[in-house]
């Protein structure tokens, strides 16, 4: 049996990847530009107060888990002597 291989030239595959790179990123800028719809500075201020007061809250929470962690093992050491 004879196999035959097929050679394609490599310019021609680089050349089309490269072509699928710059189309993906025409369209992203299209996308980007004319289809995102981007928040007001209104909005965007009020979301910034809003995630930063729920990171406050949720390291009081952690901050409080941790004090009462330390006091019952501090009680259980003392206790151990």
């Amino acid at each position: 049996m004879i196999r035959v291989r097929i050679l394609v030239p490599v310019h021609n595959t680089v050349n089309k990847k490269m072509a699928n790179v710059s189309e993906y990123i025409k369209e992203s800028y299209i996308e980007l530009t004319q289809k995102v719809t981007w928040p007001t500075w209104r909005e965007l201020q009020n979301s910034s107060i809003l995630v930063l007061v729920a990171a406050l809250i949720i390291a009081l929470i952690i901050l409080a888990m941790d004090q009462s962690i330390h006091f019952l093992l501090d009680q259980f050491y003392k206790s151990l002597t």
